[in-house]
């Protein structure tokens, strides 16, 4: 049968592939530490800083950093790319002389949206399994903070306002803390009005999960002067050499949790209150 060049069907409207035609090709794309991406219909483009659990981490060229689950969703040079785990893992990403990650070289910009900040890498995993789907279908992001001390300078790099607020979630926020001295100076600042503070009353955001979903009758009660989460492990017979150790662990409670169920009251009031403000 003659080919005419022209058609693109090939002649064969049942061909192997025929429903793809026109559509973008999607490339799948290793989320290798240092790739920089942007998040389509979002805006914000950083470089990947750790692939974990599902999600990926990225970071943009002011030091914000946000999870986002593996998969589409991601352009690179305008192109989607579907994002996955990488084959090996990579050496990481290059850091600067003060410790910092090295700025992704491509110029990343910031999503003009509200975001809820959480001190704390593990605190925000576990707000994103939770709540990351219902957060971006209210054009809130998610961004992890890497202290309490560190949000006057986020708070002034990029200032909130009645449209754009930020909620903040701290750990163990008690009074006479430096956590709540900090939280009381931010309210009575200049962007106290768009920011809102709250905190779990746990020592770690591990006991934000029901002991239950572990399987275990109770979190132990860990001495004054010993690492809380070293002292779980050791007392759980679980492994705490090394961070590394603690780090799998984590992974371990985190991958019980199923749904806002299987979490301490305490924590889902926090939560649900800096929802309810940053998108009233």
């Amino acid at each position: 049968m003659h080919h005419d060049p022209t058609d693109r069907y090939g002649g064969d409207v049942l061909a192997a592939g025929w429903r793809n035609v026109g559509r973008p090709v999607v490339t799948k794309t290793p989320a290798e530490p240092g790739l920089v991406v942007e998040v389509a219909g979002d805006g914000f483009c950083g470089a990947v800083t750790r692939v974990q659990s599902g999600t990926v981490e990225l970071e943009d060229r002011v030091g914000k950093r946000r999870l986002f689950p593996l998969g589409g969703g991601f352009l690179i040079d305008g192109a989607p790319v579907e994002l996955v785990v990488a084959a090996t893992a990579s050496a990481g990403r290059a850091r600067t002389a003060s410790g910092s990650f090295a700025a992704p070289e491509a110029r990343a910009r910031v999503a003009r949206a509200s975001r809820i900040l959480v001190e704390g890498r593990h605190d925000a995993e576990l707000v994103e399994k939770v709540w990351g789907d219902d957060l971006r279908h209210e054009g809130v992001v998610v961004e992890y903070l890497q202290g309490v001390d560190l949000l006057d300078q986020a708070l002034a790099a990029d200032p909130p306002s009645r449209e754009r607020r930020y909620g903040v979630l701290v750990d163990h926020l008690v009074p006479g803390s430096k956590e709540s001295r900090i939280a009381e100076a931010v309210a009575r600042g200049p962007h106290g009005a768009h920011v809102r503070i709250v905190g779990h009353p746990h020592i770690d955001v591990w006991q934000c999960v029901r002991p239950e979903v572990l399987g275990i009758r109770a979190w132990p009660d860990v001495p004054r002067g010993i690492e809380w989460k070293v002292g779980v492990s050791r007392a759980l017979g679980w492994p705490a050499r090394d961070q590394a150790d603690l780090g799998r662990t984590w992974q371990r409670i985190l991958g019980a949790v199923r749904s806002y169920r299987d979490l301490d009251p305490a924590l889902l009031g926090r939560v649900e209150e800096l929802i309810d403000f940053v998108t009233e």
